[in-house]
């Protein structure tokens, strides 16, 4: 098998033309040269973009890369990477001919070129203006509070104060309060940037500044700078160039140094603010703050709060009412505390559960001293009152990550699972979905609250009330983000331990010293996230018992041979362990049921793994992995998520080797050509298996995945009119580099009867001439791209329309109007590099582009106007009649080097779009003399003097002052211009 790649390209270096062929073996050596130089050369300037980008990012005010920029760089990146591998195969001679070597060089070479010649012009800028002070964040109702809001209020109004601190008991709306403050700043602009960090109880001078500069989308220029000292100084500039900023450090438990952070001193002279939020008045009075306190809610406010929680039933219930006024009494005037309890006694409408809980509430609070400690006895009440043990059971797992930690909802959802929290139900889906329902319900007791709408997060004081549960409890040991830098001593690895969290600490070595000897019930075991090196192996010997160990993110290169002796280990989690190198024997792992190995640098499956028939998810996303051992899958029939990297040709599959999993739900995966593809698919249609997620690909695609049910092709050659099925929920498709045919949706096409598509990207095809072709739009009862709502077309040479009538014909006449679905739901239009547009956008297409919302164009050279009436419907009207082009949401419109443009729309045009923000100009546009005209989206009104009230022009200022307003002089007063972020 080892010489069939170079036969086989033997074979297609046949195809060459003779003169071609002998040039190919004659010039190897001059080939090797050039493609040497103009990949130095590409690095060089890829280095240069990113010091240049560097040195923008540090000097303006919230500036970020441009997206091009972005993406150029990271496609830069990964073709330097390519053309690592095509010199390893050239000088290992992985072909037998110089004549292939020479050709596969020329190739890459080329490749190379394109990519130098397309290089991001830093005379246009590589940055451009980011939010303008920052993002709004989520937050809870506030009741009452209005005095203390006014204080902290006043103080950021005025020089006299610079620092403030807002202090309180735990629970007491301190961050809550905060929350809103920030927000309102953000709306009210009265400084540059508004600034958000949690800083939590164990204070990490790194972590803190790392998190400011991640505010500031500048945290890369800190992630290679390890000195304290240099990192504080490199803050502490970033900090004076965003200007008249305030800084919010929430959750602060100790005096902190500015100084040592890197954090400018405030004063009145650079407008600056600081505001902390703490438990501790000492803190505040160290710091030098202005103090205010937060003090508990009234009684009527208390009641108001506690009312809005609870359910309007209750609120209706005069036999409740006198109880529930005393149950609030008891909540103290503590926000957290009152919406916990309400969400606990949530739709209780017997009034004996209610005097019940009051008696409770009164009887917890007696049996403790201290403010802090009948905070916890409240909260306390909500978690006794989950009536599923497995629910309370999820909750305590939340208290194994470290304070103020975002859980990904996916990742807690799997925890669970792995954990044995959630019953097997047959499919994981349902498994996930009752982790979904678990979620809510945590949620609605306020016992967790969205950090996003990816995250979830415990407040610190119901993770102080969690950890205090755990600590009666003998089972665990959580010491997770407490900067350990060894295991724990032996003396608090107690005989009952169960789970042990140790993650996110700075753990680089286990001593032989401290290895735990009586372990023999421990079941979970975290040291993700630590840099470890390496694992002794007396280390396992202890934990017969353990049954998930997560290693993820850890430093190891081996694992001891001693963890083939976990017989009742079901989790081993690796992931992103990129110094490993090979595993073990597993075969004696027979419970195993969990298995990621992605983003290791493994070169051969594990041996023993055709073993583990319990196996029910595997991740194989390895990149260096050489192969899939025959007969592996087919043993594996439990398999409900498979996982392989994408972009490894050497674990690419065939069809027959997915037949066995009846059970697969979600599946990464790539296939040797279109014709496994095409076999894959139609097995799926034809046993009715309908995968939840997938990522199917042939060839290598470098696209980041966006939807959960993805194709990707890129790099089919010879097309030889082969149709591309695909399952008929397809979610997002990626078309790149393939000798495709005209159109992608015809008569005849399988996607125009996708009716989920929500994505759709086609890249650097030769032969596309539009992207949908219908025979006759009126018949037709499909509706090509009804929910479709990304469309980028990039480097299609041939392409000049979106819809044709026919391919090769020409647009649709007037009388032919576009599927009433079609292109329904499309938000974002980007099209780059197709040379032969010169329309983007025809009027006749526009009804059903109602939810339009971004329109990029760039670097098409043909490209007359953006959106166009046809000569056929100018006639149809006449030379004088008004064409409205009807956009209502609209919001952005950029055009960047489109050097025959002479219109936006049409000459004899308005647009009708208010909710237009941003037209941005940049690079050759020169043609471009006039902005079009604006209707008002309600009444007529007067068009030559009127424009969409949140609209900005932003461009250069030569290019501002060229513009002609001969035809309505009064148009240019009511625009407005910027010339930054052009």
């Amino acid at each position: 098998m080892e010489y069939v790649e170079p036969v086989v390209s033997i074979a297609n270096c046949l195809g060459t033309p003779v003169c071609k062929y002998l040039q190919y073996h004659r010039k190897l050596n001059d080939y090797v040269r050039n493609f040497k130089r103009i990949r130095e050369e590409l690095n060089c300037k890829m280095e240069d973009i990113e010091l240049q980008l560097k040195a923008e990012l540090l000097r303006p005010l919230g500036k970020i890369p441009k997206k091009g920029v972005e993406n150029w760089l990271k496609a830069v990146k990964e073709m330097i990477r390519e053309a690592q591998v095509v010199e390893n195969k050239v000088s290992n001679g992985r072909y037998l001919c110089c004549a292939c070597n020479g050709k596969l060089v020329d190739e890459k070479t080329r490749e190379m070129k394109e990519f130098l010649d397309n290089a991001p012009n830093a005379s246009e800028g590589l940055a451009m203006d980011g939010p303008s002070a920052g993002l709004p964040l989520p937050t809870s109702e506030l009741v009452g509070e209005e005095a203390v809001r006014n204080e902290i209020w006043a103080c950021l109004t005025q020089d006299e104060v610079s620092k403030i601190g807002v202090w309180g008991m735990g629970g007491v709306g301190k961050t809550t309060i905060m929350k809103h403050i920030h927000n309102d700043l953000l709306k009210e602009q009265r400084f540059e940037r508004v600034i958000w960090v949690t800083i939590s109880k164990e204070f990490n001078v790194m972590k803190v500044q790392d998190n400011i500069a991640s505010a500031l989308e500048s945290k890369e220029y800190l992630d290679k700078e390890k000195d304290k000292l240099r990192r504080a100084a490199i803050l502490s500039e970033m900090l004076k160039n965003a200007g008249k900023h305030v800084l919010i450090l929430d959750d602060v438990w100790d005096k902190v140094s500015l100084e040592e952070v890197g954090i400018p001193e405030p004063s009145g002279s650079n407008g600056c603010k600081l505001v902390l939020t703490t438990r501790s008045e000492h803190v505040c009075k160290y710091m030098g703050c202005k103090v205010i306190k937060v003090k508990p809610l009234s009684e009527e406010e208390a009641l108001i709060l506690f009312l809005n929680k609870v359910g309007p039933n209750i609120v209706e219930s005069p036999t409740i009412m006198p109880t529930l006024k005393l149950v609030v009494k008891e909540c103290a005037g503590l926000p957290l505390t009152i919406v916990v309890v309400a969400g606990t006694m949530k739709g209780e409408a017997n009034p004996f559960i209610w005097k019940n809980a009051l008696g409770e509430l009164k009887e917890r609070i007696g049996k403790v001293e201290g403010v802090e400690a009948e905070v916890i006895e409240r909260l306390k009440f909500s978690f006794d009152h989950l009536k599923d043990e497995k629910v309370k059971y999820c909750f305590l797992h939340c208290a194994l990550y470290p304070e103020d930690f975002g859980i990904e909802k996916d990742e807690l959802v799997e925890c669970w699972i792995e954990e044995g929290f959630i019953d097997d139900m047959g499919t994981r889906q349902e498994m996930n979905d009752k982790g979904q329902v678990i979620l809510k319900k945590l949620e609605d007791n306020y016992l967790l609250e969205n950090a996003s709408s990816e995250e979830m997060k415990m407040h610190d004081a119901v993770r102080d009330m969690a950890l205090s549960i755990t600590r009666m409890n003998p089972r665990y040991m959580i010491q997770a983000g407490l900067q350990l830098e060894e295991l724990p001593e032996k003396e608090q690895w107690s005989p009952d331990i169960e789970k042990v969290s140790l993650m996110y600490n700075s753990i680089s070595e286990i001593s032989i010293h401290v290895l735990p000897t009586k372990c023999q019930l421990l079941t979970t075991l975290l040291l993700q996230h630590n840099p470890i090196k390496k694992i002794p192996y007396s280390f396992f010997i202890n934990m017969p018992c353990l049954s998930v160990l997560n290693l993820s993110s850890t430093k190891i290169k081996s694992l001891p041979n001693s963890i083939s002796e976990l017989k009742n280990l079901t989790t081993l989690l690796l992931c992103g362990c990129y110094e490993l190198r090979d595993l073990p024997c597993l075969s004696m792992l027979q419970e195993l049921k969990k298995l990621d190995l992605s983003w290791t640098n493994i070169e051969e499956v594990p041996e023993g793994m055709d073993m583990l028939i319990k196996l029910r998810y595997l991740n194989l996303q390895v990149f260096t992995l050489k192969e899939i051992p025959a007969g592996l899958l087919p043993k594996l029939v439990h398999l409900q998520h498979l996982s392989f990297d994408v972009d490894n040709e050497k674990t690419s599959l065939k069809a027959e080797e997915m037949e066995p999993f009846k059970r697969l739900e979600c599946f990464t995966g790539r296939f040797e050509d279109i014709g496994e593809l095409n076999k894959f698919i139609s097995s799926m249609q034809q046993s009715k298996k309908n995968l939840i997620k997938y990522y199917l690909q042939v060839g290598t695609s470098f696209m980041p995945p966006t939807r959960d049910k993805i194709v990707a092709i890129e790099g089919v050659v010879n097309w030889e009119g082969e149709l591309i099925m695909h399952p008929i929920e397809i979610q997002e498709l990626n078309i790149v580099k393939c000798d495709y045919s005209r159109n992608l949706v015809d008569d005849n096409s399988s996607f125009k009867n996708a009716i989920d598509l929500r994505v759709c990207r086609i890249y650097n095809c030769k032969g596309i001439e539009c992207v949908v072709s219908l025979s006759s739009f009126a018949s037709s009862s499909a509706h090509p791209f009804q929910s479709l709502e990304v469309l980028h077309l990039r480097s299609l040479p041939k392409l000049s329309a979106l819809i044709m009538k026919d391919a090769g014909i020409g647009l649709a006449t007037t009388s032919t109007v576009a599927p009433s679905a079609s292109f329904s739901h499309l938000k974002e239009i980007m099209i780059y590099s197709c040379s032969n547009m010169k329309t983007l956008l025809p009027h006749w297409l526009l009804p059903n582009l109602q939810n339009l919302e971004e329109i990029h164009v760039e670097d098409c050279s043909q490209v007359v106007e953006i959106l166009g009436a046809a000569t056929s419907e100018v006639e149809e009207k006449g030379s004088d009649a008004l064409f409205k082009f009807h956009l209502p949401k609209l919001r952005l419109l950029e055009l960047w080097r489109l050097p025959n443009l002479n219109s936006i729309c049409s000459k004899s045009g308005v647009m009708v779009c208010d909710s237009l923000q941003l037209i941005r100009v940049v690079g050759d546009c020169d043609k471009l003399k006039r902005i079009p005209p604006f209707v008002a989206l309600v009444g007529n009104g007067q068009p030559f003097a009127y424009a969409p009230p949140s609209l900005t022009i932003r461009s250069s200022t030569e290019w501002w002052e060229s513009l002609e307003w001969d035809d309505h002089p009064n148009f240019k007063n009511v625009l407005r211009f910027n010339p930054r972020g052009g």
